[in-house]
C-alpha cells in the first residue's frame, strides 16, 4: 500500500540539513514529492516542509528513526499521514457565513478534514449542522457561566481527538487557559479593522471613516486578543459609493475567503510557528 506522509521540521540554520533530510529519506526507502525550505535570516532558524512516499516502514519505526535523526540537530518536527484528514471541531455564533463556507468547501473535498462537531452558544445554525450529518452542541455563555461553559466545549474538543478547532465568528472571547490549552491548533477570523474599528458594528464604523480598503485577518488564537501569530490576510477595494451593506457583504465574502485558506493550509500541514510570526509554505 501506499504510504504518503508529510514532514515538518524547524531548528537552528546550519550547514548540510537538507542534504541530511534528504539522506535519511533516502536510506530509509522515502522518494520525495514536494520539498520547500526557508531560513529566517533574523532568527538563525531554519523550516522545512517535506511531502514523501515511504512504503517500506511502518509510521511507528519511521517516527522511532526520525526521532534519533533529529537528536542532533535539536529539531522540532511533526509526521502526518497524508491519508489522514485533520480532526476538527469548529465554533461559531450568529453569524454563518464562515461555517457555511466551510462546510461546504470540506463535503465538496476541497479541505482534508474531518469535521466532528459544531459549537455555538446559539441555536441558529443547528439544521446547517444536520443537513451536514454534523454533531451540533448548543453551549450558551454568559459572565457568570464561561468557565462550566468552557469546561464542556473542551470536553468535547477532546472526546472528539480534535487537532484543530476553527472559531468561524465566535463571538465569545476564549479565557487564557483554553487559549494555552488550544496554543497552535485554534484559528480565529476577524476583519482587519482591528485596532482601528474595535468592538460592535466595525463596518458601520468603517463606512462612517471612509474607509478605502477592507479586509480580514485569520491566526491562530492565543491569549493576547487578535494578536496570534498570522496566517492569512486578504483585502477589497472600496470607495465613497459603498453602503454599509455593501461593505459588510464584501467582508464576509472576505472573511470567508481568508479563513478557508488558513485552515486548507493549516490542515496540509503547510504552516509552521515561528515566534509570534508563521511562515507558511504554499
Amino acid at each position: 500500500m501506499h504510504h504518503t506522509y508529510v514532514l515538518t521540521l524547524s531548528c537552528q540554520d546550519r550547514p548540510g540539513i537538507v542534504h541530511a533530510v534528504s539522506g535519511f529519506l533516502l536510506e530509509n526507502g522515502g522518494n520525495i514529492e514536494e520539498a520547500a525550505q526557508y531560513n529566517d535570516p533574523a532568527t538563525g532558524l531554519f523550516f522545512m516542509r517535506v511531502q514523501f512516499a515511504c512504503d517500506q516502514l511502518t509510521q511507528d519505526d519511521l517516527r522511532l528513526r526520525l526521532k534519533l535523526f533529529a537528536e542532533p540537530f535539536a529539531m522540532q518536527w511533526t509526521l502526518h499521514p497524508m491519508a489522514e484528514p485533520v480532526r476538527t471541531v469548529i465554533f461559531v455564533s450568529k453569524e454563518g457565513h464562515c461555517l457555511n463556507d466551510l462546510m461546504f468547501r470540506w463535503k465538496s473535498g476541497l479541505l482534508p478534514l474531518d469535521i466532528r462537531a459544531i459549537v455555538s452558544n446559539h441555536r441558529d445554525f443547528y439544521q446547517l449542522a444536520a443537513s451536514y450529518n454534523v454533531p451540533f452542541h448548543h453551549i450558551p455563555v454568559t459572565a457568570a457561566t464561561k468557565a462550566p461553559a468552557e469546561a464542556k466545549q473542551l470536553d468535547i474538543i477532546r472526546s472528539e481527538g480534535a487537532e484543530l478547532v476553527v472559531l468561524a465568528r465566535y463571538m465569545q472571547i476564549l479565557s487564557n487557559d483554553l487559549c494555552r490549552e488550544l496554543s497552535g491548533k485554534a484559528i480565529n477570523i476577524h476583519h482587519s479593522f482591528l485596532p482601528s474599528f474595535k468592538g460592535a458594528k466595525p463596518y458601520y464604523q468603517a463606512h462612517d471613516r471612509g474607509v478605502k480598503l477592507i479586509g480580514a485577518t485569520a491566526h491562530y488564537v492565543t491569549a493576547d486578543l487578535d494578536e496570534g501569530p498570522i496566517i492569512e490576510q486578504d483585502v477589497a477595494r472600496v470607495d465613497h459609493t459603498d453602503t454599509v451593506e455593501d461593505l459588510t457583504a464584501l467582508g464576509r465574502d472576505t472573511e470567508s475567503q481568508v479563513l478557508a485558506r488558513a485552515v486548507k493550509w493549516h490542515s496540509e500541514h503547510r504552516v509552521l510557528l515561528n515566534g509570534h510570526k508563521t511562515v507558511v509554505f504554499k
